[in-house]
């Protein structure tokens, strides 16, 4: 009886450890929730997952996020948040544990996370100062304050009724025996437990709930302001695309990208919804002669000119998804340099780079020659014809042909600094990237597929081949380890924009593997040294395998 009575008392014991652990994460979706309803009050961004998932990624090394970039794509924000919610499920199961035996340090241990959020959200390049820090403080405090009250309904011995202890004389009278009373481990409170974790969990979710549709309701400004939006007619239109820049070959990525499809490689965990009524560029800096501010509607004003241009991440793979082609309208970038004074270098201007500085405090770094040398640098106000989506940088963002996203493609742009690339070196720089980086010359099969199984005969290879402002002359397969085969070049809109190609392959059954590299107009051919992304892009020859059935 005794090895039984001994179970009896343990099993207890581990139930209240187990319920303590829940008590850690009710405790942690509760000051979450708080939380949540605070950053609507102060702005979304500075709520705790979306601080620290921040700073987690400023923090990371550049091949983790180009790692990130590669095998997530587009998720890899949804990824990093579902990361962090799991890292402070384990942390708060713990704390919860912890404060079965001591409340006092398990409490302690929610308000120290609450303080890593509050540091998180102080130190993003965007914080508005110390207020900021309030929803992740004020989280963390109602979070302590639960977990307390909760591991007290675990520890506090419950009174029993006077009938059960009346009962509990009787039997111990009649065994010759003094009433101990219930053994400790069986002395909580299990009903006023169950009812203040479920009352928790119920408030808890209504408040995140509160919170999550106010946060949601926060753009409704910009939201509006872009649905207001009617762009002008272009003064410089984009001459129509020829009939012949697309091959009818099913597989192949269309000329145009949809806007849905386009790729987005940034680091904002929240989309920023930037009102265009309040939205000012602020250009300004060394050779900056006259530094002037502007509004949406005085870009508006100015000429627009629309073009065809082809982006490409610096993260993207030999054969990779993030490349596509949009027409962009907005203002000449070098028209308005030129009004406040600047001179490109080559005219003897002093600054050589332009920093440019988005809402969410991101920094790229272009070349001010490159940006003035004649190329159609924009600031965009519009995307295939429509305004920017916010995902893409509305109200305003650069486009510059030639150069990767990472040194010129700033979305949501504010602020434009003339300086030197001696002076100062942007977000990537200073993780590893390069100062320099123009588009390196490259080609991709789109069809067949790798690991594809066509039937013997006629298969038509193609794809895409891009060299953004120097064009693509010439593209050439080759099938297995036999001679290059010139491919047949679609007609080519600009030098800015990628260039379909296609060939007619006479396929055996096996086996086999495609390979493709492209020429640049200056005679440069796409090398086939395999280089990663990092520091300025990757190099090499596209392949595809291939079983011909």
């Amino acid at each position: 009886m005794r090895d039984e009575e001994k179970d009896q008392r343990v099993r207890p014991g581990r139930l209240r450890l187990a319920l303590g652990a829940l008590s850690g994460v009710l405790a942690g979706f509760a000051a979450l929730a708080v939380a949540e309803l605070v950053a609507a009050g102060v702005r979304p961004q500075s709520g705790p997952i979306v601080a620290v998932g921040g700073a987690s990624i400023d923090a990371t090394p550049a091949a983790v996020k180009d790692w990130a970039i590669r095998h997530f794509g587009t998720d890899d924000k949804l990824v990093l948040q579902l990361g962090i919610l799991a890292v402070l499920t384990v942390l708060a199961l713990a704390l919860g544990a912890l404060a079965v035996r001591w409340r006092r340090t398990g409490a302690v241990g929610v308000l120290l996370m609450g303080a890593v959020g509050a540091a998180a959200a102080a130190g993003r390049p965007d914080s508005t100062g110390l207020i900021d820090t309030l929803p992740s403080v004020v989280g963390a405090l109602a979070g302590a304050l639960l977990l307390y009250a909760l591991t007290g309904r675990l520890t506090a011995a419950r009174r029993p009724a006077a009938s059960e202890r009346a009962a509990e004389r009787g039997e111990a009278a009649e065994c010759g025996e003094a009433a101990a009373g219930p053994p400790v481990s069986e002395s909580w409170d299990r009903r006023g437990f169950v009812l203040a974790a479920a009352s928790a969990a119920a408030a808890s979710a209504v408040v995140g709930a509160i919170g999550r549709t106010l946060n949601a309701s926060q753009g409704r400004d910009a939201v509006a302001s872009r649905d207001r939006v009617v762009l002008p007619p272009a003064g410089s239109p984009a001459r129509p695309v020829p009939r012949r820049s697309a091959p009818r070959v099913p597989g192949i990525s269309p000329f145009t990208t949809p806007n849905s499809s386009f790729y987005r490689v940034d680091t904002a965990l929240v989309v920023p919804k930037v009102d265009a009524t309040a939205w000012r560029l602020r250009v300004h800096g060394k050779g900056v002669r006259r530094p002037a501010d502007y509004s949406f509607d005085d870009l508006l004003r100015r000429e627009l000119i629309e073009r065809d241009i082809t982006l490409t991440c610096v993260s993207n793979e030999v054969g990779g998804p993030y490349v596509g082609n949009a027409r962009w309208t907005g203002v000449r970038l070098a028209d308005l340099l030129t009004e406040c004074g600047v001179r490109p270098p080559s005219r003897g201007g002093p600054a050589d780079q332009l920093v440019a500085r988005s809402v969410d405090g991101m920094t790229l770094g272009s070349p001010v020659e490159d940006v003035m040398d004649g190329r159609d640098a924009l600031l965009a106000v519009g995307m295939n014809g429509e305004p920017l989506p916010f995902e893409h940088g509305f109200p305003v963002r650069m486009v510059v042909p030639g150069l990767y996203g990472f040194v010129s493609a700033c979305k949501w742009i504010e602020d434009i600094e003339l300086t030197t690339f001696d002076a100062y070196d942007p977000y990537w720089v200073k993780r590893g990237w390069a100062r320099r980086a123009p588009v390196k010359t490259q080609s991709r099969i789109d069809t067949p597929k790798p690991f594809a199984r066509p039937r013997a005969g006629t298969v038509m290879v193609a794809g895409v081949a891009w060299a953004q402002h120097r064009g693509i002359d010439r593209v050439e397969v080759r099938v297995d380890d036999g001679p290059w085969q010139e491919a047949h070049l679609a007609a080519e809109d600009t030098p800015d924009t990628w260039r379909q190609w296609s060939l007619p392959w006479q396929a055996a059954s096996g086996g086999h593997t495609l390979t493709v590299r492209a020429t640049d107009r200056t005679g440069t051919v796409q090398t086939s040294r395999r280089t990663g992304t990092i520091p300025d892009g990757a190099g090499g020859w596209h392949s595809v395998v291939v079983t011909v059935d």
